[in-house]
C-alpha cells in the first residue's frame, strides 16, 4: 500500500479485521466501535491509526500487518496504494470475488432482513485489461516534471504520477506516457482535464480530449498524427458530453459491441453509458434473459433501458418488450437499433423519469408480465414503490450496481409488494475494487 498520511500525534492501534465494506477497506470493531482500515483484509490483525473519528465510525490507514491473510498477494501495479482506481489488488483475484459475494449477502440481510432462496454463482472473468472506457485526467503539475496522466489519486484530487494501468487493455496502458508527452506539446497543457477512451469489441479505440480553451491548428495537427501514430480516433470535447465530436472525417469510426448468442450488435459513441467489462456485461444479460425467460406473447418491461442492452436480446424472444428510459435521446437511438435489427414490431421505447413514478404513471403503461430493472446507483424506490396488485408483474430480474439500494429496493419488494427474493448473486464487472455489481430475481408470493 502506499504511505499512509498519518497525524504526528495519532495513536498506533491494534485490531483484529472481520470484513470487508463496500469500498473495499476492511473492517474492524475496536472498543465497540466500526473501523474502517484502508489496506487491511478479513482475518488479519493490523497496526492502524485513525484518519477520523465519528461518534459512530471511524476510518483508519494501516500501518503494519501483524498476522497476514493467506490471500494477501503482492500488488501487480506500481501505482496501488497512490493510485485510486483499484482498491483490492493486494488481495487475491478469486478471494475478491467471494467477499463481493458475502457483502451482498450482508447488505441483504442487515438492511432487507432477507436471504435469497438461491445463491448465484458468481459471474467472473478476467481480472486485467478488462476496461473498455474509462476517465482519465490530466494536470500540469511543473514541480512533478510537466504533465501528470492517470487516474486520481485515493482521497485526494491529486492525479496519480502513472506510467502504466494493468486493468486498461495493454494499447491504452502504454499511452499513457505518450499522452504525458502530447498534452505537454500543445499551446494549452494546463487547460486540457481529461481524456475519456471507449473501445469497441473490434479493437477500435476512441480518445475524447476535454479543452477548456480553443485548440490551436497546430493543436489538432499535433492531436491527429497522434491518432494516426497510434491507430486511434481521436475525438474532442469543448464543453458538455453533447459537445464531443471527431477531430477530423477519418476519426468518425464507430463503436460497437455484441451479444453472439442473441445475435444483437448495439452501436455506441463515446459520451453513452455502456458497461466498462465487455465479457462480464454479456454473461450477466445472459443469466438476466435466462431468469426472466420471457415468452413469444407475454409484455415485459425494462425499466432503465438505456440503448437496449437487454431489450434486445429479451426481444429476440418473441415477446413484447417496452423499454423506457430518461434521456429522450437515448431511447431515439434505442429504437433504431431494434429498427436495425428487425424488432420494432416488438419493441417500444418511452422516456420518463422514473426517479419521480408515481401509481397513477405506473399504470399508465399498463400491466406487464415481468419486469427487468437495471437503475443507477440510485436504485429504484420510486418505481417498485408504485408497484400496487393491478400492474403487479410475476417475475422482476433486479441488476444493480449498489447492494445498499439494492437491499432498500428489496425490503420494499417482499415486506411490502409480497414478493419472495428466489434467487442473488455477484458479477465481478469492476476486478480489484469494492464496486459489488449484482442480479436478484424476484418471484410473486
Amino acid at each position: 500500500m502506499g504511505k499512509a498520511r498519518l497525524s504526528a500525534t495519532a495513536p498506533v492501534e491494534r485490531a483484529a479485521v472481520a470484513s470487508l465494506d463496500l469500498e473495499g477497506r476492511g473492517v474492524a470493531h475496536v472498543d465497540g466501535k466500526a473501523v474502517f482500515i484502508s489496506g487491511a483484509l478479513p482475518g488479519e490483525v493490523v497496526r492502524f491509526v485513525r484518519t477520523r473519528d465519528r461518534a459512530s465510525y471511524a476510518q483508519g490507514e494501516l500501518v503494519a500487518v501483524e498476522r497476514a491473510s493467506c490471500w494477501r498477494v503482492t500488488p501487480r501495479c506500481p501505482h496501488f496504494g497512490v493510485c485510486g482506481g483499484c482498491a483490492m489488488q493486494h488481495f487475491d483475484a478469486s478471494a475478491q470475488v467471494a467477499a463481493k459475494q458475502r457483502v451482498l449477502e450482508d447488505t441483504l440481510w442487515h438492511i432487507a432482513r432477507v436471504r435469497p432462496e438461491q445463491v448465484l454463482p458468481p459471474l467472473y472473468g478476467p481480472y486485467w485489461g478488462y476496461r473498455h472506457r474509462a476517465r482519465i485526467g490530466a494536470r500540469l503539475v511543473p514541480k512533478k516534471g510537466g504533465v501528470l496522466v492517470g487516474f486520481r489519486e485515493r482521497n485526494s484530487s491529486h492525479i496519480a504520477d502513472m506510467r502504466s494501468c494493468h486493468v486498461l487493455p495493454q494499447r491504452v496502458s502504454v499511452l499513457l506516457p505518450e499522452l504525458r508527452r502530447l498534452i505537454g506539446g500543445l499551446s494549452c497543457p494546463d487547460r486540457i482535464p481529461q481524456i475519456e477512451f471507449a473501445a469497441g469489441d473490434d479493437g477500435t479505440i476512441v480518445l475524447v480530449f476535454r479543452h477548456l480553451v480553443p485548440l490551436t491548428a497546430q493543436d489538432e495537427a499535433m492531436l491527429a498524427a497522434f491518432g494516426r501514430t497510434h491507430e486511434v480516433a481521436v475525438w474532442v470535447q469543448p464543453g458538455g458530453p453533447q459537445t464531443m465530436a471527431p477531430l477530423t472525417a477519418a476519426d468518425d469510426r464507430t463503436l460497437a459491441y455484441r451479444h453472439p448468442e442473441f445475435d444483437v450488435t448495439l452501436t455506441f459513441l463515446p459520451s453513452d453509458f455502456t458497461q466498462v467489462n465487455p465479457q462480464i456485461n454479456r454473461a450477466l444479460v445472459r443469466r438476466a434473459v435466462q431468469w426472466l425467460a420471457p415468452q413469444a406473447g407475454e409484455r415485459v418491461a425494462d425499466w432503465f433501458s438505456g440503448l437496449g442492452n437487454f431489450t434486445l436480446p429479451i426481444a429476440r424472444s418473441g415477446a413484447t418488450v417496452v423499454g423506457v428510459e430518461g434521456s429522450e435521446t437515448m431511447t431515439q437511438r434505442a429504437a433504431a437499433l431494434a429498427d436495425a435489427h428487425g424488432l420494432g414490431g416488438n419493441t417500444a421505447f418511452y422516456s420518463a423519469n422514473l426517479f419521480e413514478m408515481t401509481e397513477a404513471a405506473l399504470a399508465g403503461f399498463g400491466r406487464f408480465d415481468k419486469w427487468l430493472l437495471d437503475p443507477p446507483r440510485d436504485g429504484a424506490a420510486a418505481l417498485v414503490k408504485a408497484i400496487t396488485p393491478e400492474v403487479a408483474p410475476t417475475r422482476i430480474v433486479y441488476v444493480s450496481c449498489h447492494p445498499g439500494t439494492l437491499a432498500r429496493d428489496t425490503a420494499i419488494l417482499v415486506h411490502e409488494k409480497g414478493y419472495r427474493l428466489v434467487a442473488a448473486g455477484i458479477a465481478n464487472m469492476f476486478p480489484h475494487t469494492g464496486h459489488v455489481e449484482s442480479m436478484a430475481v424476484f418471484q410473486s408470493a
